[in-house]
């Protein structure tokens, strides 16, 4: 299927894994997702693989955490997302693969670049930000932008719902919430862009047990899992990943 050989198939199974365990409160995965599946498929053609796998893990997000949501947060910033989705439509209707690659490796880099700062700065990194209308608007255009051009929105949320100062599970549960509605968002999109198609969605939904599988895990493991180490792992070889993205 898909010319598919037997280590794209592996590395297909790890980024289901992977997505499922980043459902269960780790976001930063994605990242070294986007970069993974890059191995596999063409730039663009990644982009519009991973959605449908995304969503999957967004629905078990939103039932596991179902009512741990602040809808204020969401709802203030869903109106600048939705900007920034456009915008990123157009760039996807007249870049070309050879083009997306590096950009998507820049965004990536840049995202672990803000990643670095807020675990460095602590609590001052968030009492730098501003709470003005601006930082909601600045926020959620480039939120909307970095999802649809490569699912790399997650530090993007992270750090807004970091300087909204939100408990775990709360966190955890209004960050499904808005991935599962942006993804949802995406979909006519990537479609209309041929970025999905029949034949790499039936490949998706063979990995449904996988992604599953994964977020089951991961809500009952990463708990034991000292989180640093899991981080520091995860930041690392994503800005291998991106780099690899901006030079090959």
């Amino acid at each position: 299927m898909l010319g598919l050989e037997l280590m794209d198939w592996v590395l297909i199974g790890l980024c289901a894994l992977l997505i499922g365990f980043s459902k269960s409160g780790l976001p930063n995965l994605v990242i070294l997702v986007v970069t993974l599946i890059m191995f596999v498929f063409p730039a663009r053609e990644s982009v519009g693989f991973l959605l449908p796998m995304l969503l999957i893990g967004d629905l078990f997000a939103v039932t596991y955490y179902r009512r741990n949501v602040e809808w204020k947060y969401l709802i203030r910033l869903m109106p600048w997302v939705l900007i920034g989705i456009v915008i990123g439509f157009f760039v996807l209707q007249t870049i070309h693969d050879a083009q997306l690659k590096p950009v998507i490796g820049i965004i990536v880099l840049l995202m672990i670049v803000l990643n670095f700062a807020r675990q460095k700065l602590g609590s001052r990194f968030n009492e730098m930000l501003p709470e003005s209308l601006l930082f909601v608007i600045f926020m959620g255009v480039l939120g909307g932008f970095t999802t649809m051009i490569g699912n790399t929105a997650g530090a993007i949320m992270t750090i807004y719902l970091l300087v909204k100062g939100l408990p775990k599970k709360e966190f955890i549960g209004t960050g499904a919430w808005f991935f599962l509605t942006v993804n949802m968002i995406k979909f006519p999109f990537y479609i209309h862009l041929d970025m999905i198609t029949l034949h790499t969605f039936s490949v998706n939904m063979m990995m449904i047990p996988i992604i599953l599988a994964g977020a089951f895990a991961g809500a009952k493991i990463l708990n034991f899992i000292p989180q640093r180490i899991f981080t520091w792992m995860i930041l690392i070889l994503a800005t291998l990943g991106g780099l690899n993205l901006i030079f090959n």
